[in-house]
């Protein structure tokens, strides 16, 4: 669910503060990721089961273990220091500083708690939102309405190790499990999870267990997450919008609510093949000149490092939209894509327009004929329409 390990609205996932290594203030074993330099780190759902882990071992034996070790999806073994323990008669509570490694996660070094209770034989494992844990409000999410906000993998894998550590240890693994994350209300503000109908927290988020540095995987499922609740809100229009300022325009052009904007940011493509996949009557793309002339060349990824504004391409629409051959190598030369929209808006050619319909025939193109309508937008800094597809 949206991503509360990515932030809205800066164009990539941002960072808090981060733990330090090893001891008690230690957020676990710090890996490198082959070739770059970048480590690893690991997701809340990691963190959660190593937590709960620590916890129910704890609450059977009387002794937590420190580090303690957990089995991933795929088979890694990491081992987690304790930033906190707590042990009673009825109920043991472990806490994991969250280690994002290099990647800018709004996770990196938030406490994440399990509070692990016993509960009568037959009960199973049942999971509970603690503080800083958001609850699912809204249908089209993997989990029904009212359930915490503890995604499918995370939950699994805190079963199965309950079950380990019980048949290791003698206990029933009836058990009821409490997950919070410290300050988690205020860090879910910058995530999507208050669009998504999730209230009063982060998501327990990762399939793998591990967050590959810059890989902004949560991003891309938020922006799934967000389809999924706009079609469950029954939703037929929704807009992928690359920032704030491109949903104001969106909103003032078409009145959409709050549940049928997809933060996009930099991942065009993300929002074209799960729409492609999941369908919606209509698709409003909505983003800077600059960033939506890289959309109209055929990236998918938007981002400055990974794609560029190509002004030779700029300059060929031009042509097209009928430059003379010295406003061509004008807009071939000019220092920013905007500079070349402006060059074009003093000549009366309409680049802005140009630019949008091609990025709308890129888009349909990654649609590959499913019914979904495509329109594209294209502003200014200050949000102004500067080109505008027809609907197609």
């Amino acid at each position: 669910m949206r991503s509360s390990e990515s932030s809205r609205g800066t164009g990539g996932p941002s960072g808090a503060g981060g733990p330090q290594q090893g001891g008690k203030a230690g957020g676990g074993r710090r890996a490198q990721l082959e070739h770059t330099g970048l480590r690893h780190g690991w997701t809340t759902g990691a963190c959660a089961t190593a937590a709960t882990t620590a916890a129910y071992t704890a609450l059977l034996t009387g002794e937590f273990p420190d580090p303690v070790t957990i089995t991933l999806p795929r088979g890694q073994t990491p081992s987690f220091a304790l930033a906190a323990e707590e042990l009673s008669a009825t109920a043991a509570m472990a806490g994991i500083v969250k280690d994002a490694g290099d990647d800018p996660d709004v996770t990196h070094g938030a406490l994440v708690r399990a509070t692990v209770r016993r509960l009568p034989a037959g009960a199973g494992v049942v999971f509970r939102a603690g503080p800083g844990v958001g609850t699912i409000t809204r249908p089209g999410l993997p989990l029904p309405v009212g359930e915490p906000a503890v995604n499918p993998v995370p939950r699994r894998m805190m079963s199965e190790h309950i079950a380990e550590v019980a048949e290791r240890h003698g206990g029933s693994g009836d058990v009821e499990i409490t997950v919070s994350v410290d300050h988690g209300e205020d860090i879910a503000r910058s995530t999507w999870n208050p669009r998504l109908g999730i209230v009063g927290g982060l998501s327990i988020l990762g399939t793998t267990g591990i967050v590959v540095p810059y890989s902004c995987s949560a991003w891309i499922d938020s922006i799934r997450r967000g389809v999924d609740v706009a079609r469950a809100a029954g939703r037929t229009h929704v807009a992928g919008c690359t920032g704030s300022t491109s949903e104001k325009t969106v909103v003032a052009e078409y009145g959409l609510p709050e549940d049928a904007l997809l933060d996009m940011g930099d991942f065009a493509g993300a929002v074209l093949k799960y729409i492609r996949r999941h369908p919606v009557d209509r698709l409003t793309v909505c983003g800077g000149f600059a960033k939506l002339s890289k959309l109209a060349a055929g990236h998918l990824d938007l981002h400055s490092g990974r794609s560029q504004v190509d002004k030779g391409f700029l300059a060929e629409l031009a042509r097209q939209g009928g430059a003379d051959e010295g406003l061509v190598r004008e807009v071939a030369a000019a220092n920013t894509g905007l500079a070349a929209l402006q060059l074009c808006q003093a000549a009366g050619v309409p680049l802005g327009d140009l630019v949008a319909k091609t990025a709308r025939d890129e888009a349909l193109a990654v649609l590959r004929g499913a019914p979904v309508a495509v329109d594209v937008i294209c502003i200014d800094r200050a949000g102004t329409v500067v080109g505008r597809s027809t609907v197609g």
